[in-house]
């Protein structure tokens, strides 16, 4: 069974398909039929706004970034790819700087002039 996080993943604040559903059955019974009409209107409109203003800002950092923009790996940048089990284990099995030196260093011995 998929959890409402896997086929619901843009819809945050703890919403389900099926909370939003409900909600959207009431509205409708609410709204009654007389005025259901303009209010999906405005809906539509409402929507349509949003992507006019996504497309808009979107544009505007191509034009500002130039072609830089193009070359942002943004796949790379998403931060649901961290896996924090993943980081650290990849930083605890990094050699750390206080582990024990190589055999190609060498020790330096310092005398002290004062003994």
């Amino acid at each position: 069974m998929l959890s409402p996080k896997r086929y619901c993943e843009g819809v945050s604040f703890g919403l389900t398909i099926e909370k939003l559903l409900v909600i959207a059955v009431i509205a409708i019974f609410l709204i009654g039929p007389d005025r259901l009409p303009a209010y999906s209107a405005q809906f539509g409109r409402l929507i349509r706004n949003l992507r006019d203003m996504a497309s808009g800002a979107k544009d505007r950092m191509r034009d500002e970034l130039g072609p830089d923009f193009d070359d942002v790996d943004w796949q790379k940048l998403d931060p649901r790819q961290y896996d924090p089990r993943r980081i650290i284990r990849e930083a605890l099995q990094e050699p750390s700087a206080t582990s024990t030196p190589d055999s190609t260093e060498q020790k330096v011995v310092v005398e002290s002039a004062y003994s």
